[in-house]
């Protein structure tokens, strides 16, 4: 796990790095291996591709782009618009709205975990243990208590006296369990809105007899026009943002 951490956040920095230092050519082949060292150097470099298949989930459920995409998927859903914003642009907005959240947690492991390592100036060991404290350490200041309780509940792990007590195996599910809770907290209160638009719309056309009209087709365009007047993006990301302080 911990190598994972550090393998992804170097994998953010690489277009950066490559500026500073000459990146090796790779190549691929089959033969005889010489020597034990060769065989090990394939065994590493086997390992680094299967962390590289879980990295996006690794990433992505660890850091601020679980709330963001939920949230924003609420938001169209909630207006209605079918597949406008598109999934990419959705997931893009997500993306760099989580870059910029993250932005502080990725510095720290530039400044005391990647830089320092790529200069040799501490172990591999120090390194991994600076990135998976720093990312600890985001994850502790937005997972809810009950939810680490739950986790440890579950395990039937001795309770712990203070965070460096607790696993990252525990921490991290628990810190996804958080973020999914306050993602439907803030959609269900983004729903409200709009919902008592669908429902004045579907009473006025149900009292002049238009049953056969769905409601929906009438009512989207009030929908977006509240939207645009109250500056609905302005609110959303603003309140999201601020949700990580």
């Amino acid at each position: 796990m911990k190598r994972a951490f550090f393998l992804i956040v170097s994998l953010l920095f690489l277009p950066v790095m490559a500026h500073a230092v000459s990146l090796p050519t790779v190549t691929f082949g089959v033969k005889e291996a010489a020597g034990p060292q060769e065989v090990s150097t394939v065994l590493q470099v086997l390992f680094v591709l299967t962390i590289l298949s879980i990295a996006p989930a690794i990433l992505l459920m660890t850091t601020a782009f679980t709330r963001i995409v939920i949230v924003l998927g609420f938001v169209r859903q909630a207006m209605g618009t079918q597949n406008m914003p598109p999934n990419q642009i959705i997931i893009g907005l997500s993306l760099f709205l989580t870059f910029f959240v993250m932005s502080p947690v990725f510095n720290k492991i530039n400044d005391t975990a990647l830089q320092p390592y790529m200069n040799k100036k501490i172990t591999e060991k120090v390194a991994l243990d600076n990135t998976i404290g720093a990312m600890r350490e985001f994850m502790f200041s937005q997972v809810q208590e009950n939810e680490l309780q739950l986790l440890i509940d579950i395990t039937k792990e001795k309770q712990p006296a203070n965070r460096k007590d607790i696993s990252t195996t525990i921490l991290i599910p628990a810190f996804m369990l958080s973020e999914l809770k306050l993602a439907f907290q803030m959609g269900f209160m983004i729903y409200i809105p709009f919902l008592v638009i669908d429902m004045i719309v579907a009473s006025v056309l149900m009292s002049m007899g238009m049953m056969m009209l769905p409601p929906i087709i009438i009512s989207l365009p009030f929908k977006l026009l509240l939207f645009v007047l109250v500056d609905g993006w302005h609110l959303v990301v603003g309140s999201l943002m601020k949700s990580f302080g």
